[in-house]
């Protein structure tokens, strides 16, 4: 893991446009598979009106990840939309590229699945294989049980349960 001090700050509607702007460099990194282009005043899209759930909606958030005190990234939370699926979603993890390969991310991930007697849901698109790998790494190394939920409402998207039961 890693030696740097990590928090993760729950944000408020005030927090908005910070998300917005951190969400451009997510985008940027997943451009490449997903083929998204910038709109023509040179950013990439963002859902405002999804976005703003994650301020209203019962147990979303949106949260800024510290590194040292400094931000390093976001982590987007949502209850599970998935049919017949009861969890809460790690719904979009990013890491700044400056704090990748630290183990952060990792750390992160698992202190949040692990937190709680809450199941968590985890989905990510095939085509990222720096998710795929990412994923793999943290959900093998998970002393919960990981369920693959098939067949899942989009056939691009890999989805796994972690469960509340320990092994």
């Amino acid at each position: 893991m890693t030696d740097i001090p990590i928090e993760l700050v729950q944000t408020g509607p005030e927090h908005a446009e910070l998300i917005r702007n951190l969400y451009q460099y997510y985008a940027y990194d997943s451009s490449d598979w997903e083929q998204e282009d910038v709109e023509v005043d040179g950013r990439f899209y963002v859902h405002q009106q999804h976005l703003a759930r994650y301020w209203s909606e019962p147990q979303w958030s949106a949260n800024l990840i510290l590194a040292d005190g400094f931000i390093a990234g976001f982590l987007l939370i949502e209850r599970s939309e998935l049919e017949g699926v009861e969890a809460l979603e790690l719904a979009d993890l990013f890491v700044l590229r400056k704090y990748r390969r630290l183990g952060i991310g990792r750390a992160l991930a698992t202190q949040v699945l692990l937190g709680g007697d809450t199941p968590w849901l985890v989905r990510f698109y095939r085509q990222d294989s720096v998710a795929q790998a990412f994923w793999r790494a943290v959900l093998d190394d998970l002393p919960r049980p990981v369920l693959r939920v098939e067949p899942g409402d989009d056939s691009q998207l890999l989805s796994y349960l972690v469960t509340t039961s320990t092994h």
